[in-house]
Order: C-alpha cells, then sequence, then structure tokens
C-alpha cells in the first residue's frame, strides 16, 4: 500500500479500462496481447465502423474480413481465431450476458476463461478485473520489472506467483486492482524504462539503489 499511495499521490486517478462496454473490454484485453493499446484502439475503431462490435456479429463474421478489421493490432490472423473461440465460448456459456457472467464464483470463472483458445492468465484477469469487477489483480512485464528492481521478487517469477504476493498484501477490492495496475503501467511508461529514468520517479526514495543495480 506504501508504493500504492506513492504511486497515487504523483498519477492520480487513471481512469482504466478506457472501453464503452465490458465487451469491448474482453475485446480489447485479447488484441492488446503483444501490441499497444494505440493500435487497438484503431482496430475497435475498425470494429465499431464496420457495427462489428457485438458478440454475435464477431462470431458470424468471415475470418478473414474479422482478420482485416483488426489487423491494426497487429497478429491479425491469430488474433481473429482467439475472438472467434473466445465470442463463441461467450455465447455458448453466457449467451453473451455479462451479468450472468459476473454471478460465477471468481475462481471458477477464471479457469473457464483460461481454457477459452488465446486467453491466458494475463487475459483472463484483465476481463475479470475490468469487464466483470472481480478482484483478480493483473500481472505484466512492466509489473515484474516494477517489482525486480524493489527487490521485492525475481524479474523471471512465475506469473501465479507475483500474482499471489499482491492479491496476499492487499485488501481484496476491485477498485483498488484496477487503480494499482493502472498506476503501474504508467510508471513503467514514464520512469522505468528497460534503461531506467530514477531521478523523478516516485519510488526513487524506496528503490533508487536496486534500480541502479538492474542496469548494471
Amino acid at each position: 500500500m506504501k508504493i500504492y499511495n506513492l504511486l497515487f499521490d504523483s498519477f492520480g486517478k487513471q481512469h482504466w479500462w478506457p472501453a464503452k462496454s465490458p465487451f469491448e473490454v474482453m475485446v480489447g484485453a485479447i488484441l492488446v496481447q503483444n501490441t499497444n493499446w494505440k493500435n487497438v484502439e484503431t482496430a475497435i475503431k475498425n470494429l465499431k465502423r464496420n457495427k462489428a462490435l457485438t458478440a454475435t456479429k464477431i462470431d458470424s463474421l468471415p475470418i478473414d474480413e474479422l482478420a482485416e478489421m483488426i489487423r491494426p493490432s497487429g497478429y491479425f490472423n491469430i488474433k481473429a481465431k482467439r475472438l472467434k473461440s473466445f465470442v463463441n465460448w461467450y455465447l455458448i456459456e453466457y449467451r453473451a450476458n455479462i451479468k450472468k457472467m459476473i454471478l460465477v464464483n471468481d475462481d471458477t470463472l477464471r479457469e473457464q476463461l483460461l481454457s477459452v483458445n488465446g486467453v491466458g492468465e494475463e487475459t483472463a484477469d484483465s476481463i475479470l478485473l475490468y469487464a466483470t469487477q472481480k478482484p483478480s489483480f493483473v500481472i505484466d512485464a512492466y509489473t515484474r520489472r516494477i517489482f525486480s528492481r524493489l527487490g521485492l521478487c525475481d524479474i523471471g517469477i512465475k506469473y501465479h506467483n507475483l500474482r499471489k504476493i499482491f492479491m496476499s498484501n492487499l485488501p481484496k477490492e476491485h477498485r483498488l486492482y484496477n487503480e494499482y495496475h493502472a498506476l503501474l503501467v504508467t510508471l513503467a511508461k514514464e520512469f522505468c524504462h528497460p534503461k531506467p529514468n530514477c531521478k523523478n520517479c516516485p519510488l526513487v526514495k524506496i528503490c533508487k539503489l536496486t534500480c541502479y543495480r538492474a542496469e548494471k
């Protein structure tokens, strides 16, 4: 919480995830794999322009047409297949009804999501946290980088082990997890680069030595 408070005091509310519906969040969580958010925004705009940002429409689209719409997100042929798999599951299991998803036990829903082709742990937790507002902390490369430099984990720590550290040491609140993850992303983009800019980092007082050591 000390780290969270330092970040929040520096950056304020992040208003993440930027989407107008839970389904848009879920689509974005798949499209953002191995790319940046600007590319995802362009792909989602393409879907909206073609009136294709619904589960039934994506399910019915020929895969080559879907791939072309999401081309800006990169790996578009692979992601088109993953989107198809996801919406097929979403339609069969929940009739594309987010309210039904929300009623499912957190761990059970996470296991279900992980069973969908192309949905890994980071994507599943993003959907849980940002689409269904369940307290499931999202771990990404930025989080590993920051917390390894703080000396709180190894850079090669397994996803589930780092996720457990967060969830065991924070109140189980989805709003807190949401804001914390977004703040870590902002820190990584502004200061904690592969070659860190430690001088004005909000965490410099508690990690400046480990930051500098990490690059030596």
